[in-house]
């Protein structure tokens, strides 16, 4: 779903089974909701989110190109606190901004989705982000189509911040007040977790990042 407010900045919001109504919620609160007729990964939906963002800005009375706000679809309230992601991006101080949770929810996993992208993309940048899986991210959109293809999957993280690094665009970590609904650990939680492993891994082996050993 595409949330347009007015301004530069244009929120992108990735939701897949987030509640029985995600869709109608959306469209009340005023968003364009774009939908696949099938899943196609949280990196396909962030890259048609982005297009439609294109399409509405070439609409009567658009100035240009909005930033793009990528946010998760799990934040429930604490979503209204993303704004301070903007404001490195908007300053022209970085091309992408990646959040850093204040509060922090106990998670079902171990961290081991989270220690291989974060390993990998310090291997190959020499940076390694403290939350280098956090989705929500604000960046401009030449630094957007400068990282496309995006990595499949949940690999799009890594994989966006390895190849803007990588092209010497400037990134910087914010803090906010956001929160992710906690997860658990039941099979549907842990077979999520070994997709994520898999698409990271794969978003590393493409971009030629060996794992240590």
């Amino acid at each position: 779903m595409v949330l347009p407010p007015g301004g530069d900045v244009a929120v992108v919001i990735p939701a897949r089974n987030e509640s029985d109504r995600t869709a109608a919620l959306a469209e009340a609160a005023g968003a364009s909701v774009m939908r696949h007729a099938r899943s196609r990964g949280k990196a396909a939906a962030m890259e048609t989110g982005a297009e439609a963002v294109r399409l509405l800005e070439a609409g009567p009375g658009r100035a240009g190109p909005r930033h793009l706000m990528f946010l998760d679809g799990d934040l429930a309230e604490t979503a209204a606190e993303a704004g301070p992601l903007a404001a490195p991006v908007r300053a022209g101080r970085a091309d992408m901004t990646i959040a850093v949770f204040s509060t922090r929810v106990k998670q079902g996993g171990h961290g081991f989705v989270v220690a291989l992208s974060g390993s990998g993309i310090r291997r190959a940048t020499g940076w390694r982000p403290a939350q280098p899986l956090n989705g929500q991210r604000c960046l401009t959109r030449a630094a957007f189509e400068a990282a496309r293809p995006l990595a499949p999957g949940f690999g799009a993280e890594t994989g966006l911040t390895i190849d803007l690094l990588r092209q010497g665009l400037r990134i910087e970590e914010v803090e906010v007040p956001l929160a992710h609904r906690a997860t658990g650990r039941d099979w549907r939680s842990q077979a999520h977790r070994a997709r994520q492993f898999a698409d990271v891994a794969r978003a590393l082996a493409v971009r030629q990042v060996r794992r240590p050993g």
